[in-house]
């Protein structure tokens, strides 16, 4: 048998045939979801002003160069199919 972390329940180990215990009720599986969600909640850290504006700064800069490759690569495709297939017209 091995110990269970989250809430100390013995469990079979792998490769036993030992029938498990039984789950508890819903109820008590909506708790204890509640209560780990809370858990995690505590452990979540708050960016600072400064880390906030920093974070922002490198998302917009990835979103300018990505707009910038993607621009590029249209630019680059309509120029070669217009090379390639001619321009009506033109």
């Amino acid at each position: 048998m091995v110990q269970d972390e989250p809430k100390g329940e013995v469990v079979p180990a792998e490769g036993t045939t030992t029938p498990r215990e039984k789950k508890p009720n819903v109820f008590a599986r909506i708790a204890l979801f509640i209560r780990q969600v809370f858990a995690e909640l505590r452990k979540v850290v708050t960016p600072t002003r400064q880390e906030l504006l920093k974070y922002t700064a490198v998302v917009l800069g990835f979103v300018v160069v990505m707009m910038a490759l993607v621009y590029g690569l249209d630019v680059l495709f309509v120029w070669i199919t217009s090379n390639v297939f001619g321009v009506p017209g033109a």
